[in-house]
Formats: structure tokens, sequence, C-alpha cells
């Protein structure tokens, strides 16, 4: 019993039996079919799908910007479609970061106002803010490019300044909704690499929708979606040992 308590308490996202259904005239579509999936503290876990499969829906669903038809989604226990619109406000500024294929960056704001502007709305003073944001900044390698605009920064570098925004309000876990969708496959790398390293270093869960594959190389596990169900779920041992394999059957070949 003791044992079970205190590996929930690891548990930072927990799904129970969610379902997500849509009206559309007359005809019902079932985007999630009873989801049931746990998240431990610190994990790195991808949510891969082709389209129309129910990932992006899951993914919404933990972060709050949807709400089930049926069952339950908890952050820290809490069950967040229980909250009032000011609570769920409240829990997502202080609880989860944000980051989004399309940057979603303010285009009249620099870097660091688009960074800062989380911290402002949790209430943190200007000066503070600023001296928060520039780190950040700086962390993602962007410590030179405080004042210059969207307009004003490749692709990758906009990612970097979503990512520092992310991290604005030291959230306990980063949502990255296709983060390398928009990105050359270099950049989409380095995009990669960088999440991992701040999992690693700063002990954020992050959880990915992604199509690609390069996640694999990252993720502690790998939840597949197909239907609006969860079809597999890979860890990174398994993935592992399935590349080893191949490898191995490759080297008797020849």
């Amino acid at each position: 019993m003791e044992a079970s308590r205190a590996l929930e308490s690891e548990l930072i996202v927990r799904t129970r039996g969610v379902k997500k259904t849509y009206h559309l005239g007359d005809e019902v579509v079932h985007a999630l079919r009873g989801v049931s999936l746990d998240v431990q503290r610190g994990e790195y876990v991808s949510i891969m799908g082709p389209s129309g499969s129910g990932k992006s829906t899951l993914f919404n669903m933990v972060g709050g910007l949807d709400k089930p038809t049926e069952g339950s989604v908890y952050i820290n226990e809490v069950d967040i479609a229980q909250l009032s619109p000011p609570e769920l406000a409240y829990l997502r500024n202080r609880t989860i970061g944000y980051i989004f294929q399309t940057f979603n960056l303010i285009q009249v704001r620099t870097a660091l106002e688009n960074v800062t502007l989380p911290m402002l709305f949790a209430g943190l003073s200007a000066d503070e803010a600023d001296e928060k944001g520039f780190l950040l900044l700086e962390s993602v390698g962007l410590g030179e490019r405080l004042h210059h605009r969207p307009t004003e920064l490749s692709g990758g570098q906009q990612q970097r300044v979503a990512i520092a925004r992310a991290l604005a309000n030291d959230p306990a876990i980063i949502l990255a909704d296709e983060p390398t969708g928009n990105l050359d496959l270099k950049t989409g790398k380095e995009i990669i690499d960088l999440l991992r390293k701040l999992n690693e270093e700063m002990g954020v869960t992050i959880i990915s929708a992604t199509h690609d594959l390069k996640m694999l190389d990252v993720s502690d596990r790998i939840v597949y979606v197909r239907d609006g169900e969860i079809a597999k779920i890979e860890t990174r041992a398994e993935l592992d040992l399935q590349i080893g394999e191949v490898e191995g059957i490759g080297e008797e070949k020849w």
C-alpha cells in the first residue's frame, strides 16, 4: 500500500477514461475513446500518431485547452475539468508552459517582452521579469537577441523564444505541440536537443505531440495513438533493444 501511494505521488499527469466526441451535423466523431495514461514527474513523453488519430485532442485535454466529454484529467492530482475558468487559468499560468508549432509570438513585441509577459501576469515586477527573461533567453542561446522582434528572427530563433517563454513561470510541465513542425531538419534537431537538455537539467516534465521521428531519440516513452485509443506504449529501452536487434541482423548478414 505504501509503495502504491509513493508511486502515485510521482504522477504529474493522469487521464482516466477520457472520451471526446464532436457533432458535425448528424455525424458523431469519436476523437478519443476512453484514454487512460499516466505520466511520471520528470518524464519526456512523446505522443505520436497519424493525422486524425486523436493525439492533438489528447494533448489539448492534458493542457486544459479542452474538456473531455467523459472521464477525468488530473494535474498534480487536481481534476482540471472541475476547475472554474479563473482557477484553470491560474493553474495553466503557474504549472504548464506551452510551445506551439506556429510559435504564437506577439509580433510587435521583442523577444524579451514576449518572454516576460507571462511573468507580469503572474505578478512579478517589471525589473524582476526583465532579469529572469534575460537569463532564460541566454539559456536558450539568444542572449544577444533580446530586443529583436519575431520578424527579425529565424524560425529556429523564434522557437527558442517560445521555449524561453514556456519556462517563464517555472512550470512543472511543458507541452510542446509539433515543436519542430515548421523547422528544417537541422534546426528541428537543435530544438529537440534543447528540450531534452531542459528536461534533464531542470527536471521539467515534457509532453510532446509530434510526427517527428527524431523525438524517438530523446523520449523516455512514446505513446502511439490511433483511432482515438492508445495503440501501444514503448520505452526508450525497448526502442534501443529493437534497434540493436536490427543492427545485429545486419551485421550477421554481411
